[in-house]
């Protein structure tokens, strides 16, 4: 299921690349912002929390997780990351996950790059399912997900730990077009 290409951005301000360790500092350095990791998931003391993350991204299972460097074309810095995990070759489904630095927010950049890796995963991956659970409070990305063509499929209570609480989530997903 694995594919060794990467998906392409056509948005004008951002492309998308593999995620190297080296990139680590710039993904905590926005990951620290509070206005980022509000509605996330994420509970980093230091941008060392991130390098278990590089093991799995780096091993070429199939069952490994994904992730992407979102990066301005112009420069190359890190404004973001995106990919799979919970990739299930089995069933041929995975969950999105997304994080972007304030920078590049209200620009379109996350709805272009998610369709972007949308699309790649059926196409590339043979993905058949893809979700996305995002927490209730997060309506940026609630909007995001259905600009993207996700339908609501649920509601998860007491889904995840957010920072030593129970979070709810959404449950969202797109369906490949040929099954």
């Amino acid at each position: 299921m694995r594919a060794v290409d990467s998906p392409a951005s056509d948005h004008p301000l951002v492309s998308l690349r593999h995620l190297e360790r080296s990139d680590a500092p710039a993904w905590y350095a926005y990951l620290a912002d509070p206005a980022v990791v509000e509605h996330t998931s994420w509970a980093l003391r230091s941008a060392d929390d991130l390098q278990a993350n590089f093991d799995d991204y780096a091993s070429a299972g199939p069952a490994s997780s994904i992730r992407l460097a979102v990066v301005l074309r112009d420069g190359g810095q890190l404004v973001g990351t995106i990919g799979f995990n919970a990739i299930s070759p089995q069933h041929r489904t995975a969950e999105i996950a997304y994080d972007l630095a304030p920078a590049v927010w209200g620009q379109g950049v996350a709805t272009s790059v998610v369709n972007a890796v949308v699309d790649w995963g059926f196409r590339h991956l043979g993905l058949l399912r893809i979700q996305a659970a995002v927490l209730e409070s997060n309506e940026r990305s609630i909007r995001v997900l259905e600009r993207c063509a996700f339908a609501r499929e649920g509601y998860l209570r007491c889904y995840r730990q957010i920072r030593g609480r129970s979070g709810n989530f959404w449950l969202y997903a797109r369906i490949a077009a040929a099954r």
